[in-house]
């Protein structure tokens, strides 16, 4: 479990994410190393990523903070679960929110939106990303819990 403020206090020089997020997944804390996606309003590649072993991972999608339709719902943020995945940051909306709550994963997302995104198949994988103030390369690590997120380019342990 990370707390971010304990994270924060002992690694003053970690980035801060501006507070815009809230929690959706059954996992409240999580932590890993960051695989980014940059997709607008086309889940094609979060499709396919969850599926994938992600493992000590977090995906972070930057869906350029679109509130038109859902990016991840029930079936993805399962699959994401069963794959290992410790979570999922979407800078964009989640759907099928009563059943992401049981869900055995982080998720923090904008907000709720009961319409699914276009499958295109445009999409990119592990390039950097910005929002929230924060550039998020792949290979840096991301920590969540309810009072924010950090991240930091390398990973962090929770002081004693």
């Amino acid at each position: 479990m990370y707390i971010t403020p304990d994270l924060c206090d002992a690694y003053p020089d970690v980035a801060v994410v501006e507070p815009m997020f809230s929690n959706f997944g059954g996992h409240d804390s999580f932590g890993g190393e960051i695989v980014t996606v940059k997709c607008f309003e086309d889940n094609s590649v979060v499709k396919d990523l969850v599926a994938q072993d992600g493992t000590g991972k977090v995906m972070v999608v930057d869906a350029g903070g679109s509130l038109r339709c859902a990016m991840l719902g029930d079936m993805l943020a399962e699959k994401a679960a069963k794959s290992g995945w410790q979570g999922i940051i979407m800078y964009g909306c989640v759907r099928d929110v009563d059943v992401l709550i049981q869900t055995p994963l982080g998720i923090q997302a904008l907000a709720s939106h009961p319409m699914k995104s276009n499958k295109r198949g445009i999409g990119e994988l592990n390039v950097p990303v910005t929002f929230g103030g924060v550039t998020f390369r792949p290979g840096e690590y991301l920590y969540a819990d309810n009072n924010g997120i950090i991240v930091s380019p390398v990973a962090l342990k929770m002081p004693e």
